[in-house]
């Protein structure tokens, strides 16, 4: 189930206790009319409007709406991966904590192919964090799933490159998360026919993937162009 509309409004209509797993993928607030480099070509780092923290009234009453409504929608045994990097991650943490959700594990996303520094005045920016967190006592983990990638435990630093070409097809968007990545995730934390919740559904890749893997999926987009693009994806999957 796919809808175009704001997260805070749409998750009001769906049931409670009705979600398996979620994925958000939130502004991360760095548009900030700075300056990054993408294949080669400098270039903005500003995603669009929904990235700018001066048209939020309140960016961690935002944060912490959202995350309160996915707490709700979560079965007991859900969980709920969020991510992030330095601009958006700490409000997240303590939204998760003051809402009562109770952290899992912080993993560290190393991008295999970041891109190179502009000014050379620090390291380079090569990792997204991404905090898992439960609803309640207990939560499922498919561990051996996991111990079967490199036949051994899996830790909390993921390796994989950025966004694939051939992810583009149906449309571009700024902060699109590789498949791989969500197929983990969703490997790892959910079983056949769960429901998979995407707040953040962009350029539709939650879905995508949960479609692939026979999840069941809901995903919220509030831009048309966006919603366009992961409606074509979804239905191509």
């Amino acid at each position: 189930m796919l809808y175009l509309g704001d997260c805070n409004e749409v998750m009001e209509k769906i049931r409670p206790n009705s979600v398996d797993l979620i994925f958000a993928d939130p502004p991360y607030f760095l548009s900030n009319d700075g300056l990054s480099i993408n294949s080669g070509k400098i270039v903005s780092v500003n995603k669009g409007d929904w990235d700018k923290r001066e048209n939020y009234s309140d960016i961690y009453l935002f944060t912490k709406t959202w995350i309160s409504k996915c707490y709700k929608l979560l079965k007991s045994n859900g969980s709920i991966w969020i991510s992030g990097t330095h601009h958006n991650i700490f409000d997240v943490k303590r939204a998760l904590d003051e809402v009562g959700f109770k952290l899992i594990n912080i993993v560290i996303w190393h991008k295999s192919d970041p891109p190179p520094l502009i000014y050379k005045n620090k390291f380079k920016f090569s990792h997204e964090i991404i905090i898992w967190a439960k609803k309640d006592r207990r939560h499922y983990f498919n561990y051996d799933e996991m111990f079967q990638v490199n036949n051994e435990e899996m830790g909390d630093v993921w390796l994989m490159p950025a966004v694939q070409h051939y992810e583009k097809t149906f449309g571009y968007h700024p902060t699109q998360k590789p498949e791989k990545l969500l197929e983990r995730i969703i490997l790892a934390t959910s079983k056949p026919n769960d429901i998979v919740l995407d707040p953040f559904l962009g350029s539709g890749t939650t879905c995508a993937v949960a479609k692939k893997l026979g999840r069941r999926y809901i995903g919220i987009e509030k831009h048309p162009k966006y919603f366009k693009i992961a409606s074509d994806r979804i239905n191509s999957a």
